[in-house]
């Protein structure tokens, strides 16, 4: 089955979603044609934050410090169940749109979902600045791409329409406000990291019955560079 995945490399509920999903496949005893495309939640975020992430969300939303770090935690327990460990103290976020030209990269060799899964252990349970230069060499090296193509595409333009044209998609044809954004089979469109059962039942969907009504939770999505746990 074929799944296009909209994502960003800072985004916990994106790596939640990857893992739920990949979970539901495996219980389901489905392949998946896993296609990545690019979605950059603050696409003016300078190369490295001077400050903790809790203060500027806190400073960016107008909440206090205590609150965003509730919320973190509350993502870090979410994570936690999933298998990811989540240590968002130490998270270096930044901007994301070279790690996308890489993911781009790396899926033109078959490598997407590694590269996926390679820079969200980087930036979420590594703390590493996930838009310095040395970061993306670094995630780039550990899955296999030759270093002389890393640093070609990171010092021109290629892959760069890519990112574009995936978030021009995202905004203007599927309407995505939020990340995770899953379409099964180019017609089954699914929002947030939702829970395992209902992965499965959009795989029933897609694969038997078109007619069928997927009962979906409230989503866990990324909205701009703010991800919050919806309330049960």
């Amino acid at each position: 089955m074929r799944v296009d995945i909209w994502s960003d490399v800072v985004c916990p509920f994106c790596y939640i979603g990857k893992k739920r999903l990949e979970a539901a496949a495996e219980q389901a005893g489905l392949e998946l044609e896993v296609h990545w495309h690019s979605y950059e939640l603050d696409p003016e975020a300078p190369i490295r934050q001077e400050v903790s992430n809790s203060e500027r969300l806190a400073q960016k939303y107008g909440r206090t410090v205590a609150d965003v770090e509730e919320m973190q935690r509350n993502i870090a327990t979410m994570a936690a169940e999933e298998g990811i460990q989540f240590n968002w103290e130490n998270a270096n976020s930044g901007n994301t749109f070279n790690a996308h030209r890489i993911i781009h990269l790396a899926q033109s060799k078959g490598l997407g979902s590694e590269a996926e899964e390679a820079f969200f252990y980087s930036y979420m349970t590594q703390g590493l600045p996930i838009g310095e230069r040395e970061t993306i060499e670094d995630v780039a090296a550990r899955i296999g791409l030759n270093p002389v193509e890393v640093e070609d595409v990171l010092n021109s333009e290629e892959y760069a329409d890519f990112v574009k044209f995936d978030q021009e998609v995202a905004r203007d044809q599927l309407k995505v406000t939020g990340v995770p954004f899953f379409v099964f089979d180019q017609r089954v469109a699914l929002a947030g990291a939702q829970p395992r059962e209902v992965f499965l039942q959009v795989f029933e969907k897609a694969l038997e019955a078109p007619q069928a009504e997927v009962k979906t939770a409230e989503a866990a999505v990324c909205k701009d560079d703010l991800c919050d746990v919806p309330e049960k």
